[in-house]
């Protein structure tokens, strides 16, 4: 690791980043990300919208770009998702959260995006890295599905390096010989992020799982293991979902989610789940 220099805590133990989005602050409370993988329609978005913020949600999540295995799947709608995004922001007030793929689009996405998003297949994208490095944003540094701890502190080097202090990393699960799931989620990576980095850390258990039972569990273990916050995918309608259907949460679902999460947190002692508009939950529920 003596190649990390910014995103290590270099012998202060006690380091931490917190990352300020209007009036979230990452690293500090638990926060939840939540939204559609890809923004679909005006419709689809301001309803998933409302009902995320409903719910508790802190930020919006989702893609006007999306880059996809196959040509001749749904990559967004590009300039007006995004103007879809910011419509939504104005509606519910939840910060944006959208991915970025091009170091030329990082300028004009800015515009639109609270956070950007570096999706695990542009980890490694320098280019992009040093872009978003000479921002003013937050940005959520997605772990590649091949890479190493130390690889993926490298690569927020580039942000950190190019200026930029305000990195979120993110674990989305990482590529093994497991079939069952999408991916492996790799909640260990936590608590080692935490040993060695100031930087906060969320996790992703959509991408993480690919699969809806599952989504529950690994958000409630992600709280348990340590994690600044989780981000999920939500969807107005699940069966009409243009991406990823087979993960989306219903609203329903991610309500009762929220409710847990609360639960949890204060069972652990350690304060309520951060959220947007609306006191916290007793133990007794609502």
């Amino acid at each position: 690791m003596n190649q990390l220099k910014l995103s290590v805590k270099n012998g202060h133990p006690d380091k931490r980043t917190v990352v300020t989005v209007g009036s979230v602050r990452v690293g500090e409370d638990f926060v939840v990300i939540a939204g559609p993988c890809s923004v679909e329609s005006e419709q689809q978005a301001l309803e998933t919208a409302r009902a995320v913020k409903k719910a508790g949600a802190n930020m919006l999540r989702g893609g006007a770009f999306k880059p996809r295995t196959s040509p001749y799947d749904f990559q967004g709608l590009g300039l007006k998702g995004l103007k879809i995004l910011e419509k939504a922001r104005q509606e519910t007030g939840l910060p944006v959260v959208t991915e970025v793929t091009d170091p030329r689009d990082v300028s004009w996405v800015s515009e639109y995006a609270d956070v950007l998003q570096i999706g695990t297949r542009n980890m490694q994208n320098f280019s992009l890295l040093k872009e978003v490095g000479k921002m003013n944003k937050p940005v959520l540094l997605k772990r590649g599905m091949y890479s190493t701890l130390k690889e993926w502190l490298s690569c927020a080097e580039y942000i950190l390096a190019g200026g930029n202090p305000q990195v979120i990393l993110c674990e989305r699960g990482i590529r093994t010989f497991e079939t069952y799931t999408r991916n492996t989620l790799d909640l260990s990576i936590v608590p080692a992020v935490k040993e060695l980095s100031h930087l906060p850390i969320i996790v992703d258990p959509s991408h993480g799982t690919g699969r809806l039972s599952l989504i529950e569990p690994m958000s409630l273990a992600s709280l348990a293991a340590g994690a600044d916050g989780i981000i999920v995918e939500v969807h107005y309608n699940p069966a009409e979902a243009l991406c990823d259907k087979d993960q989306a949460m219903s609203p329903l679902l991610f309500s009762n989610l929220m409710d847990k999460l609360r639960n949890l947190k204060e069972a652990l002692g350690v304060g309520p789940v951060v959220e947007a508009g609306r006191p916290p939950l007793a133990l007794a529920g609502r």
